[in-house]
């Protein structure tokens, strides 16, 4: 039987139908699927045209310069919409804002917190980016860019006293045609730009900035004589030493204990008077900042940043102290976890800034920064416990068996088999957790240091000139913590999309 017709010719591929792509099927599938989805769209429209239709005019009617007090923007407000109108007072935050990002940190210094702060990221570029040369290049890049405007913005008010980069005049340049705005901005630049250049030719040698940042950090915070921190440093030196003399003999739990012990020992008892004996021998230091010069969000990056950096490792140590087969350890971890997580975190910083120095040796001083990013590191170490220990659980008891098989030791096998997995697993917990961590910031003011929320904002309310001024401070501050949380969030989904290899 002959075929009455045989295609040809292929008809050419037509674009679908506009309900199946584009704009209209997402809103179709995700707006409108269903009555019930459909009501709900229409409600929370309703509602969000009913807030847009209240809070409009007051930011349309907003006055962002020139007005010096709260009468001013409210005399500005009148005479642009009517003497009923209302209005956001946002010069309040263009007069105010150094006190809400730098506290009462003196004007003169201000490049030491940005230039720390530029430094952070060029740390963390090869723990975020570990297999990534190009995005930690970029990242140096752009930080080292906006560390240099930064310094440069800032630079009007700054740099009139030749202190302000050492306080020894043997090393100072007291020339006073010496424009040390300039030079501030030179240094910075070329450091930034040494970082970038790293990150684009050599990135694990950035690995060392990473492990001498916080030393680093403490010395550009605070000043003060650079033997602090570097004789801090020698501490983690012994307990390095310590170990690998220790552990082949009594095993790496002996070995890091008695590293620890004596890393301990040295801080306590060595490391004041061998740093000021390199002090009288050597003087190097930057002009000091006591703790109440800090507040705002300089405050709240120290004290989260710190805590967090701290609290992951030692919430791993936890984890696997309560699933270990150790009585004593099993005992100890559990009770730690959840003593403190039984307790409010309020209660910690109260117990930080006033019982904690009863449990020091005599003449110890704590200070309060310091006491406060301790007991807070403690909080969140006890939650990031739980969260880890939740992926160790969650792992099949095959992996376990793997490494029994491949002969490895307790250690090798939570170090390259059991703990990349269980840590991919618990990423959401562990970044929710840091969130949590970096917002609970703010009850630092219940101790009476200055947080950016509710410290500044009640400073800058008591202004007699800024009296009325009641939401600017509020959206201004929750604006930048939605920015740096929400950051964390996208940094953690990124991480693990590139993390998820196990069904591709």
């Amino acid at each position: 039987m002959a075929l009455l017709y045989v295609r040809k010719d292929m008809v050419a591929p037509q674009a679908p139908p506009a309900s199946q792509s584009g704009a209209i099927r997402w809103v179709r599938d995700n707006l409108f699927k269903g009555p019930f989805n459909t009501i709900l769209t229409l409600l929370a429209a309703w509602v969000l045209f009913e807030l847009v239709s209240l809070s409009w005019p007051w930011l349309a009617n907003g006055v962002w310069s020139g007005a010096n007090s709260m009468a001013d923007c409210r005399a500005a407000v009148a005479a642009k919409a009517g003497p009923d109108a209302s209005g956001a007072c946002w010069a309040m935050i263009r007069e105010r804002w150094p006190q809400f990002i730098f506290g009462f940190y003196p004007p003169e210094l201000w490049w030491r917190p940005i230039l720390t702060f530029g430094l952070l990221f060029v740390a963390l570029a090869p723990v975020l980016y570990a297999d990534n040369k190009s995005a930690m290049s970029k990242l140096c890049g752009v930080v080292g860019v906006l560390t240099v405007i930064c310094v440069s913005l800032t630079a009007e008010e700054l740099f009139t006293d030749p202190a302000i980069l050492l306080t020894k005049p043997a090393i100072v340049i007291t020339d006073p045609m010496v424009d040390h705005s300039k030079l501030v901005i030179a240094l910075v630049a070329a450091l930034m730009l040494v970082c970038t250049g790293i990150a684009a030719i050599r990135p694990r040698l950035l690995l060392g900035i990473t492990l001498f940042f916080p030393f680093l950090a403490l010395w550009m915070m605070w000043g003060g004589s650079i033997w602090g921190p570097i004789t801090a440093m020698l501490g983690f030196v012994v307990m390095v030493v310590v170990y690998g003399f220790v552990a082949p003999k009594l095993g790496p739990v002996m070995g890091a204990s008695l590293g620890f012990l004596s890393a301990c020992l040295w801080w306590l008892f060595l490391q004041s008077y061998v740093s000021e004996s390199w002090q009288g021998l050597l003087p190097f230091d930057l002009v000091y900042v006591p703790s109440d010069k800090f507040g705002g969000f300089l405050l709240a990056f120290v004290i989260g940043v710190s805590s967090i950096s701290i609290s992951l490792p030692l919430g791993i140590l936890l984890a696997l102290g309560r699933r270990s087969d150790m009585f004593l350890v099993k005992t100890l971890s559990v009770g730690f976890i959840e003593f403190v997580r039984g307790v409010p975190l309020i209660t910690m910083l109260f117990t930080a800034s006033l019982l904690l120095q009863y449990f020091l040796p005599p003449q110890t001083k704590f200070d309060l920064i310091l006491r406060v990013v301790i007991l807070v590191t403690i909080f969140s170490a006890a939650y990031n416990a739980e969260v880890v220990r939740g992926g160790l659980a969650a792992l099949p008891r095959g992996q376990y068996e793997a490494a029994d098989a491949l002969g490895l030791d307790y250690w090798q096998a939570q170090r390259l088999i059991i703990m990349p997995q269980a840590l991919k697993i618990s990423i959401p917990g562990i970044v929710s957790t840091f969130i949590g961590l970096f917002k609970d910031t703010t009850l630092v003011s219940f101790v009476g240091l200055a947080d950016p929320l509710r410290g500044i904002t009640t400073i800058v309310r008591a202004d007699i000139a800024w009296k009325g001024i009641y939401w600017e401070p509020y959206i201004f501050v929750g604006a930048i913590f939605f920015l740096v949380c929400f950051g964390m969030s996208r940094y953690s989904m990124y991480l693990e999309n590139k993390l998820k290899t196990d069904h591709r």
